[in-house]
This record gives structure tokens, sequence and C-alpha cells, in this order.
């Protein structure tokens, strides 16, 4: 008998996770230093058919370069329970794992599952269009994680 596939999240949704910054990779790192949201970007298959999350970090501390990050209204925050304070989603690198993933962290907000919620359509489409700027720079960073 089969085992069913994991129930995965949608594009959108943010997810806590152990997300491994790319200085900290390069610095030779494989596990993030932080527990941290995440936004959830895309849904892929890899070669081998596993289902692979495409995810970008959120963080309480502003981009150095504004275009490089999204803010997060507070009306959002307050409904996904994450900070008081202004928090960002970086665009300019992601990180790639095979979901679940040993790095996924149940949210602080109380919830059951690893989703804490989805950010609205609108901002959405805001943070992949500034994520498509840089990429068609040459300028995202994608950190693929291993099992």
């Amino acid at each position: 008998m089969k085992s069913a596939r994991p129930v995965l999240p949608a594009v959108g949704d943010v997810i806590r996770y152990a997300y491994l910054w790319s200085h900290e990779s390069g610095a030779g790192r494989e596990e993030g230093i932080k527990d941290r949201p995440v936004a959830i970007v895309a849904l892929l298959r890899g070669d081998d058919g596993r289902d692979e999350v495409v995810v970008f970090p959120i963080t309480s501390s502003p981009p150095t370069d504004a275009a490089a990050g999204v803010e997060i209204p507070a009306a959002t925050r307050d409904r996904l329970g994450l900070q008081n304070g202004p928090c960002w989603v970086i665009v300019t690198e992601v990180n790639i794992f095979v979901w679940p993933g040993p790095d996924l962290r149940l949210p602080e907000n109380g919830n059951d599952g690893f989703v804490y919620g989805s950010l609205p359509h609108a901002l959405m489409l805001r943070i992949k269009q500034s994520f498509a700027a840089w990429r068609a720079r040459g300028r995202v960073r994608a950190i693929r994680r291993s099992e």
C-alpha cells in the first residue's frame, strides 16, 4: 500500500521554519540560527517526484535596500499572530526544501499545524513583483536545504 503524500501548504501561507540565511550558508552553516516565520512563494515537484517548498524569510530588521523587502501591514501581522512591530518579507533570497522538512517548527501563535495563516492576495502580488525584479537582475540567492 502506498503512503499518502503529506498535505502541502499553499502559496502565500506563512509557516515557522529554521531559515538558513545566505550569509550563514556562506559561512559553512547547515542549520539556521533562528526559527522564524517564512512566506511560501512556490511549490515545486522535484526531479525525484518529491514535493518542494520555496520560502522567503520574514524579519523584523528593515532591509538595507528598501526594494529588497515588502513590509507586512499591521492588520496582517495581527491576524497571523506575528510580532507587534514592523516586519518585512525579504525577496532577495530563498530556501528550498522537501516538504515536510526537518526544519519546520510549530508557530508561536497557538495554531495546531505548521501554518500561521495566509498573506492577502494583493500583498503576495507585491512580493512576487519585487522578487521578479531582483531575479531579473540575477540578484536572488537560493539555498537548497538538505534533509
